[in-house]
């Protein structure tokens, strides 16, 4: 089978990412059960077969948009508690707050997506591809910062991971970004004068 060639190649990523951009509108205007795969490819300047090659579907456009988003917000997250670790900084609290502030910063920048998704409405099984995305999110953590495997660290870690999509829920919703950016401190300040890794070591 001939291989595709570069331009074959970017032409394929340029028609993925215009669906996609034409599912986020209209996902975000009309919700998942109201929306329809003829106004994506409208709005996407492309072809209902086209789409159904790229995705198989509008639960699966819907999926896709979901995984980029996330994806997002875990390199974002990553790439910031990297240069916090880069500049000196090794106090595993402070590390998962830059990581919390990048992926609150994607909240805002991204809020469209972030009501998108809280609000219930998506294809079957979404709920649990979102729920198992979370209990990842908690490990991951709990891996940032240490914590043994008792019961008071994890649920420890279950609670800070909750400030941070509570935050994160706040944030899309705020009217401003004045606003977003008090709830954005307020989440940090929450989760210093929770101050976890005493909790860990106490008896």
């Amino acid at each position: 089978m001939a291989r595709k060639s570069s331009w074959e190649w970017s032409r394929t990523a340029q028609t993925r990412k215009s669906m996609l951009q034409a599912a986020r509108e209209v996902f975000s205007e009309h919700g998942f059960a109201e929306s329809n795969v003829a106004e994506v490819v409208a709005r996407a300047g492309s072809s209902v077969g086209s789409l159904y090659h790229h995705f198989g579907g509008k639960t699966e456009l819907f999926l896709a948009l979901y995984e980029d988003h996330q994806a997002a917000h875990e390199q974002a997250s990553a790439a910031s508690v990297a240069k916090a670790r880069t500049s000196g900084v090794d106090d595993p609290v402070e590390l998962l707050i830059a990581g919390a502030r990048a992926y609150l910063d994607g909240a805002w920048e991204r809020r469209d997506l972030v009501r998108l998704f809280i609000d219930g409405d998506g294809p079957p099984g979404f709920e649990l591809l979102r729920r198992t995305r979370g209990r990842e999110w908690v490990r991951q953590n709990a891996v940032l910062l240490g914590a043994g495997g008792d019961a008071l660290a994890r649920f420890t870690v279950a609670v800070l991971t909750s400030i941070i999509g509570e935050a994160a829920r706040e944030v899309a919703t705020s009217d401003t970004e004045e606003e977003a950016r008090e709830v954005i401190e307020a989440a940090m300040k929450l989760i210093r004068r929770l101050d976890p890794l005493k909790d860990f070591t106490d008896d």
